[in-house]
């Protein structure tokens, strides 16, 4: 009988992670550019991207900021840009797939819990009807000026909707030699997860997640673990059998340091369950 594994933090995973990783090589393509992405309420945030780092701004100007970041591109026209956005008094994770083809975008802006949240055990929560993981992520779609060509679209009929067409599928990440995992979709809110070979080698658990159609076989995928606090969001491509994206959750024991490092996999499809109602 093997012994049972213990939880580990996400500074743990991220060094598990880090050694000769299969991430997607970082993408110069948006060097030097300038992209004004325009919300579905009016509003506007100006990206400069240079190497390794991105820049914002309000659309009058009377606020910028600037962020190391990471550029990737797992399909032509495809970008994802991720960075953590810091304050003197809070931070967030800050996620932007650019459909450059289309003229559209995407947002996830999430958080990770802080030390003056007070949070109940999972029982309490389940009771009182409250999600019970204490990450949060929040989608945002919109058009790119000079990119999207029409009238702007709604959340209702954006490129990027919501799908179900992930459930069902069993698919194994390898995210390094060493990193395996599995992962089971089971319905449009919740995802199983387990780790074959890696740090986490015996863990598992059913977390929160949420899916969305970016082009044919190609699709944007954010969970939100309830055990060690974790966000984590990849662009999962079936046709080219890859996934790309980053983890992110607290160094350690101390909630005020983050961990935000990148995945990247080879992935094959195990199996796949027709569910009634999502033939």
């Amino acid at each position: 009988m093997t012994q049972q594994q213990d939880w580990i933090t996400v500074g743990a995973l991220a060094d598990g992670f880090y050694l000769d990783n299969y991430t997607l090589p970082v993408s110069n393509d948006l060097n030097g550019r300038t992209l004004v992405l325009d919300g579905p309420s009016g509003e506007s945030i100006t990206y400069r991207f240079s190497q390794n780092a991105v820049g914002w701004s309000s659309a009058d100007h009377s606020t910028s900021h600037e962020a190391a970041s990471r550029v990737t591109s797992i399909r032509e026209g495809i970008y994802l840009i991720d960075f953590l956005q810091q304050t003197d008094t809070s931070t967030a994770s800050i996620s932007l797939v650019l459909d450059v083809k289309q003229g559209v975008f995407t947002r996830v802006y999430g958080q990770l819990p802080t030390q003056d949240d007070q949070r109940s055990d999972l029982f309490r929560c389940a009771l009182s009807g409250q999600d019970l993981t204490p990450v949060s992520a929040q989608f945002t779609h919109g058009t790119i000026q000079g990119l999207y060509s029409g009238t702007s679209p709604s959340e209702a009929n954006h490129p990027h909707q919501p799908t179900h067409e992930l459930v069902g599928i069993r698919n194994c990440y390898a995210y390094s030699p060493h990193e395996v995992y599995e992962h089971i979709y089971l319905n449009e809110n919740l995802y199983s997860w387990h780790c074959l070979s890696g740090v986490e080698r015996g863990l598992a658990d059913t977390d929160r997640c949420h899916y969305f159609k970016l082009e044919n076989e190609l699709y944007l995928f954010v969970w939100r673990e309830k055990i060690i606090p974790t966000l984590g969001l990849v662009l999962i491509d079936l046709k080219q059998h890859r996934s790309d994206g980053k983890i992110c959750g607290h160094t350690g024991d101390d909630l005020g340091q983050w961990s935000n490092f990148p995945v990247g996999s080879f992935s094959r499809i195990l199996n796949t369950t027709e569910y009634p109602g999502h033939e």
